[in-house]
């Protein structure tokens, strides 16, 4: 997949069928408009295109209330290729940005610059000066400029409408097991192994601990989780949390503790995949009461492992 930073840099050389927005989660919603996108080219020869806002505008116009982000951008651009999108642009959003005629940049940029042949948008998606770059503007742009715009119906899940917003509030409270169905696969995090306090060895439980780079993290405590090691998923159990029976961190820490293995993962970039929510975090009294209880968890988790749904989830993920 090409990605390009900055309309100006893109190097167009067919026409496109293209949508735009911030994506962030990659959603069911956002897959179907993907997979509109990749769809149409192929039956006109066009190139599958997405353009999306960094950082999120939120963010730039109104801080305060700007939502934590469920991916990095690397994420949402890897995944945007997994779905078969061919060109990403990345725009960078600012108060100049923000300030601009949404009909100066659907002339410019989506209809002269990326030759759009057909634009797809996410129901209610709108951007530009007074959120004027909605679908009536582009569908009033498009007859008189010969390309055609539709919105993409939105999806829901027990009658309710599947958005990132609804994915942070699920994750807020744990509940995985829905995230993953609005998702369409288990909602993961990845970041950097550093060191602990070993205290996981002493009790024969060694964890690797990660530094996340996402910003959206499960409610604490203690789920089933897929690990990816050396390109395969690995059963695992993860604990997120404040470490109460310890010293009760100020920072919440991911510790994962990976079954039949048995290797030092300093220094690795490693990928954790939630699952199915085991319990809630706790204080026990000592270190023989939360060894007993991490034993249990981990029997729950073998359990979890061995239905035949889940082993066939570990292969494809």
């Amino acid at each position: 997949m090409k990605i390009f930073h900055g309309t100006e840099n893109a190097s167009i050389l067919r026409p496109t069928v293209l949508t735009l927005g911030v994506f962030d989660g990659l959603h069911l919603g956002h897959q179907r408009i993907m997979q509109t996108v990749v769809e149409r080219a192929k039956a006109v020869n066009a190139v599958p295109t997405a353009i999306t806002f960094d950082p999120h505008p939120r963010a730039v116009l109104h801080p305060d209330s700007a939502p934590p982000l469920l991916q990095t951008l690397d994420q949402r651009l890897a995944n945007f290729e997994v779905l078969g999108i061919e060109q990403a642009i990345v725009v960078h959003f600012d108060k100049d940005f923000a300030a601009q005629p949404a009909e100066d940049f659907f002339l410019g940029i989506i209809h002269d610059r990326l030759q759009a042949r057909e634009v797809y948008l996410g129901k209610g998606f709108a951007f530009g000066k007074g959120r004027g770059g909605n679908i009536e503007l582009l569908r009033k742009m498009s007859s008189e400029l010969g390309f055609f715009a539709d919105e993409v119906p939105e999806i829901q899940l027990r009658g309710q409408r599947i958005s990132s917003s609804r994915v942070r509030e699920l994750l807020a409270s744990g509940h995985v097991n829905l995230t993953r169905r609005m998702l369409g696969r288990p909602y993961g995090v990845e970041g950097v192994i550093i060191r602990g306090n070993r205290r996981g060895h002493t009790i024969g439980f060694p964890t690797a601990n990660l530094k996340p780079h996402n910003r959206v993290i499960p409610k604490f405590g203690v789920y089933a989780t897929a690990t990816l090691v050396d390109g395969s998923w690995r059963r695992s159990i993860t604990n997120i949390g404040v470490r109460p029976t310890f010293e009760n961190d100020a920072e919440p820490s991911i510790e994962s503790y990976l079954f039949d293995f048995d290797a030092d993962l300093y220094g690795d970039v490693l990928r954790v995949r939630f699952l199915h929510r085991i319990r809630d975090e706790r204080k026990f009294n000592g270190v023989d009461e939360l060894k007993a209880q991490i034993e249990k968890d981990s029997v729950r988790a073998l359990n979890y492992f061995r239905h035949e749904g889940v082993r066939n989830m570990l292969e494809i993920l």
